[in-house]
């Protein structure tokens, strides 16, 4: 199965592929470098949408090294200099310009050409009191610590000053030494550098395909970056013949009297997954306003305990429908009631369609009464309660389960590699947004049962590209988590 992912290397592999593939020459180097200076630029205006836009009259400070970071830096640079006719672009050269290398030197002379009233090369102590875009070029993966004294100042000058995003190209400069650049947005360009998951000072991580990283490059990698190209299945036209039934059954068990948003909050999602038909179980008293709010959905109400969750006498109106059904998700509202947590591990251990577990479903003893396909969708408290200390990639493979670890990073496994989808942000750190990919999840399952690993990377990826959208029309504050499905139809649109 192609996930469309792109190999996550070391430095010490990025550095040996990239001198197999173009072994220094730079005329195979210029064309790379000028795509990649040329997706920083666009993703910056992008990402720029989040807080209100970049300004036509933006003022942009440049620090540029000697090397390749330096030339994709420029080359950005100049990218937004010709977009925005009205930009000022600052570099600081640290090495002048005397110490360029080849690429970076033409790299520089392209930034004057598009920007030459608009261009001016300053020191430190000539830095505007503050800027719109800071965008770090000064040290790529071939940086060895420590920071020269020179450098260490700069940067420590930079992070102080009023900034409104600030982008690394590649790696924040100085890694995550006390003086590093600390990024807003770290921009890796062709190939994503293993180091940057893991530094708190890279801000959120972008991948931008330059089109040589590809599977049959590192087939044996561990890690991988998902990219948009997962959702071209769901772009295409559907078959002109096909009816609800199919595109899948998916039946949802969940939701109870204290805590009864998060269930209908799945089935919104799910009904936009383009699965056929969606089956809700939810308490009896929910379910006469949960069929005015999503009445796509079937609703069925279930016996309630005193306490207001699923009671055990309810199961028998799951199995009259369980052989209809291509998938089910348990779990969002639950609740922790005893009597509903032995329902659910009833229904887990007697059931053979593929299962999504969110929430208060996702217990120990729950997943290991599973006798069928299982996707588990926990956040890191829910993660180490079931762990038990153990990693992702090695949990996943014990359990035999599909694992989707969410975070700023959501990490997805099956036991065999960990897949990384770096889109969504802080938009999502909010009650409800795990609601929603549970239920993106299970509808994507009940479309392709067999691929549960399918479901679960394209559900992340899809959930956080429209997180992003989301995000970039309305801000990242006052916003209410379903106003993201509005954009799942927009993520499929834009490429």
């Amino acid at each position: 199965m192609d996930l469309y992912g792109h190999p996550i290397l070391s430095c010490e592999q990025a550095g040996r592929f990239e001198k197999s593939l173009f072994d220094g020459d730079e005329d195979r180097e210029w064309p790379a470098m000028q795509m990649a200076g040329a997706a920083v630029a666009r993703a910056v205006v992008e990402d720029f949408k989040e807080i209100g836009g970049l300004s036509p009259q933006a003022r942009v400070l440049v620090m540029a090294g000697k090397g390749h970071n330096g030339g994709d830096a420029l080359l950005a640079a100049a990218g937004l200099a010709s977009h925005f006719p009205s930009v000022r672009v600052e570099v600081i050269l640290p090495y002048g310009q005397r110490g360029f290398r080849p690429l970076a030197a033409r790299a520089w002379r392209q930034l004057v050409h598009a920007a030459t009233d608009r261009v001016v090369g300053i020191r430190m102590t000539t830095l505007a009191p503050s800027y719109d875009l800071v965008i770090d070029g000064l040290f790529g993966f071939q940086f060895r610590p420590p920071l020269d004294a020179r450098t260490r100042a700069l940067l420590n000058r930079i992070n102080t000053l009023p900034v409104r995003l600030r982008a690394a190209v590649d790696l924040p400069s100085g890694l995550d030494e006390d003086d590093a650049f600390r990024a807003d947005f770290s921009y890796a360009t062709g190939i994503l550098k293993a180091p940057l998951l893991d530094l708190p000072n890279a801000g959120r991580l972008r991948y931008l395909d330059l089109g040589f990283a590809t599977e049959s490059a590192f087939p044996q990698a561990s890690d991988w970056v998902l990219g948009t190209g997962l959702l071209d299945p769901l772009r295409i036209l559907r078959a002109p013949q096909s009816d609800k039934r199919t595109y899948g059954h998916l039946l949802v068990l969940g939701g109870s009297r204290n805590y009864p948003g998060a269930v209908l909050m799945s089935v919104l999602s799910a009904l936009r997954s383009g699965v056929g038909l969606v089956t809700a179980f939810v308490p009896e008293s929910l379910a006469p306003a949960f069929a005015a709010r999503a009445p796509e959905a079937m609703w069925v109400g279930w016996p309630e305990t005193p306490d207001g969750g699923l009671a055990m006498e309810g199961a028998q109106l799951l199995r009259e429908r369980m052989q209809r059904a291509t998938s089910l998700l348990m779990g969002p509202g639950l609740g922790r009631e005893p009597e509903t947590l032995a329902l659910v591990r009833e229904i887990v251990r007697t059931s053979s369609v593929p299962i999504v577990l969110d929430a208060d479903a996702l217990k120990s003893e729950i997943v290991t009464a599973a006798q069928g396909p299982l996707v588990l969708t926990p956040h890191a408290g829910e993660f180490a309660r079931i762990a038990g200390g153990r990693e992702l990639q090695e949990f996943a493979k014990q359990t035999s389960a599909t694992v989707v670890l969410k975070g700023p990073v959501t990490r997805i496994s099956d036991g065999h590699r960990v897949y990384h989808s770096l889109s969504g942000g802080p938009i999502l750190a909010r009650g409800g947004s795990g609601d929603l990919l549970a239920g993106l999840i299970g509808g994507l399952l009940a479309q392709n049962p067999a691929e549960p690993l399918l479901a679960a990377a394209r559900g992340a990826i899809w959930h956080g590209r429209a997180a992003d959208l989301f995000a970039q029309a309305h801000g990242q504050v006052a916003v209410q988590i379903t106003g993201m499905l509005d954009f799942l139809g927009e993520a499929l649109r834009r490429r």
